[in-house]
């Protein structure tokens, strides 16, 4: 028999007044909430490819290095979804989602104009959740593929020429 879907609670965003982008993954996988850490699992490539596009390196050990990381090149990071119900860690398993609140996010953040979805499902729940911000002209939205390792697919050169172009990296 089956065990039962279990309640996911999201994590709160890390971002700060400067930011101009924002990464949302759907919800984080049981690695992640156990550990307390966005993209904690190692065989994500999250972090592996922010480093490398944002700073030319290997990510930092310490995951409070790793958010300031982004927060430095102005980037929040945040999730479209800020519950679930779900078994495991696959997207496909997440049933019951509740939207975070972008609207209220934009108010306390109006630097915010970039909006980077890491994978379908961030992307399908952000669509059907935010139809008024879809609209608005100085907002503009990425739906990028998925850093998962269940997106064995997307090689990490790959990923990384796709994500390049929605981040705000020097030249």
């Amino acid at each position: 028999m089956p065990a039962s879907p279990f309640t996911c609670v999201g994590f709160p965003p890390s971002i700060d007044a400067n930011c101009t982008h924002i990464i949302l993954g759907s919800m984080p996988g049981a690695a992640s909430l156990r550990a307390q850490q966005y993209y904690a699992y190692p065989q994500n490539r999250f972090w592996r490819l922010m480093a490398y596009l944002l700073e030319g390196g290997e990510p930092p050990q310490d995951y409070a290095a790793r958010l300031q990381m982004l927060l430095r090149h102005h980037i929040a990071l945040w999730d479209s979804i800020a519950s679930c119900e779900r078994e495991g860690s696959l997207d496909s398993a997440i049933r019951a989602a509740k939207p975070n609140d972008f609207t209220a996010l934009l108010a306390h953040y109006p630097r915010l104009s970039t909006f980077c979805l890491n994978g379908g499902k961030s992307a399908d729940t952000f669509r059907r959740a935010n139809k008024p911000l879809l609209k608005r002209d100085d907002l503009t939205f990425h739906a990028l593929p998925s850093t998962s390792a269940a997106n064995a697919r997307w090689r990490f050169d790959d990923l990384a020429k796709v994500w390049k172009k929605a981040l705000p990296l020097e030249e």
